[in-house]
C-alpha cells in the first residue's frame, strides 16, 4: 500500500456583476469567466463549461507528454478538439435533467510515425490516468474519445 501524495490546487474569484467573475490562479494575471449574451452574459470571456473542455484538452496534453516518455512513444505534434452537450433544462431548474454535460466528444490528432496500435495503447493509459477525463467519466458523462494520426 502506497502513501498518499496529495497535490493541493487553489483558485480565487471576485464577482464582477451579472454572470461575470474575475478568476485568479497562482501568480498569473486574473482572467474573466462570463457567459455569452444568449445566456445573460456580456461575452467578455469563456464560460465555466468551456473551461472544463479546455481543461480536458490541456490535461490530456500533459498526460500524453508524461506517458509518451514512459512508453517511448514519439510524436511531432498533437491537436485537440472537443464538444460537450448540455441540456439547458437542467441549468434552468428541471430536476429531471442533470445540469452537467450530457455527453462529450474528444478528438486527439497526432503527427507521428507510431502505429495505430501504439496510439490506442497511449490512449488507454491516458484515459486511466488523466484527472479531467476521469472527473467527467466518474460523473457519468459519456466521453467519446477519438485518437488518430493526421
Amino acid at each position: 500500500m502506497s502513501t498518499k501524495q496529495l497535490l493541493k490546487v487553489s483558485t480565487s474569484g471576485v464577482w464582477q456583476g451579472g454572470v461575470k467573475t474575475s478568476i485568479s490562479i497562482r501568480s498569473f494575471e486574473p482572467f474573466i469567466v462570463d457567459e455569452p449574451r444568449s445566456l445573460g452574459g456580456t461575452d467578455e470571456g469563456p464560460n465555466p463549461v468551456e473551461f472544463v473542455l479546455a481543461g480536458l484538452s490541456s490535461c490530456a496534453s500533459v498526460m500524453i507528454a508524461l506517458i509518451a516518455k514512459e512508453i517511448k512513444f514519439s510524436y511531432d505534434a498533437v491537436e485537440f478538439s472537443n464538444t460537450g452537450e448540455i441540456d439547458l433544462r437542467g441549468l434552468m431548474g428541471d430536476e429531471n435533467v442533470s445540469p452537467h454535460f450530457q455527453s462529450v466528444e474528444f478528438d486527439v490528432v497526432f503527427e507521428t510515425n507510431e502505429s495505430e496500435e501504439r496510439i490506442q495503447e497511449l490512449k488507454s493509459i491516458v484515459e486511466k490516468r488523466c484527472p479531467v477525463i476521469n472527473l467527467l467519466v466518474d460523473a457519468g458523462v459519456p466521453v467519446k474519445s477519438n485518437w488518430y494520426k493526421k
